[in-house]
């Protein structure tokens, strides 16, 4: 089910799950997603040295950037009201315009529960409805959790990759809603 958002942006609901714009004092959030993020994926996709972004930095970008109410949802489970990760859409350069970019990060202590792909099925019901004919999600290859919840949501791997010497190779995967 998909309603409108207090203060706007999207509001998707599943039996178990919440999908909303991110609040303010839910930055700490988004860092412990930062302090868990795989050694193997790029260095500017973790914290730094001198331990940006901080959780004032975060904050700062909820407030500023559109992407966290509109883009990158917060995910919240019903049942405890705790925010556990962000799933939505993103502006993708992998494909044509209009065609937008899959993206899902929950907290560890979730994994292997079954939240990724429930709240990845609200993302996808809510483009179908929204009018988008095609989704994209990239995924490193050594990323295998993250490969089963695009394939178990139907998105099929396509012959486009990136290689990285230092960080994997990227494979880019494709949905026809």
């Amino acid at each position: 089910m998909t309603v409108g958002a207090p203060g706007g942006g999207v509001l998707l609901e599943t039996s178990r799950l919440l999908l909303r714009p991110w609040r303010v004092d839910e930055a700490a959030v988004q860092r412990e997603l930062w302090t868990e993020r795989d050694p193997r994926g790029p260095p500017h996709r973790r914290i730094d040295v001198d331990g940006h972004p901080t959780v004032a930095e975060l904050e700062d970008s909820i407030r500023t950037d559109p992407v966290w109410s509109t883009g990158l949802l917060a995910v919240e489970r019903k049942a405890s009201r705790d925010v556990i990760g962000y799933c939505g859409l993103v502006d993708s350069r992998r494909g044509a315009v209009g065609e937008p970019e899959l993206a899902f990060e929950l907290l560890r202590r979730v994994w292997r529960q079954g939240y990724a792909t429930e709240a990845s099925s609200a993302v996808l019901e809510w483009a179908r409805s929204s009018g988008y004919e095609r989704l994209w999600a990239t995924v490193w290859d050594w990323n295998t959790a993250s490969r089963r919840v695009l394939a178990k949501v139907g998105f099929t791997e396509t012959d486009r990759q990136a290689a990285d010497t230092v960080h994997g190779t990227t494979l880019f995967t494709t949905l026809r809603l």
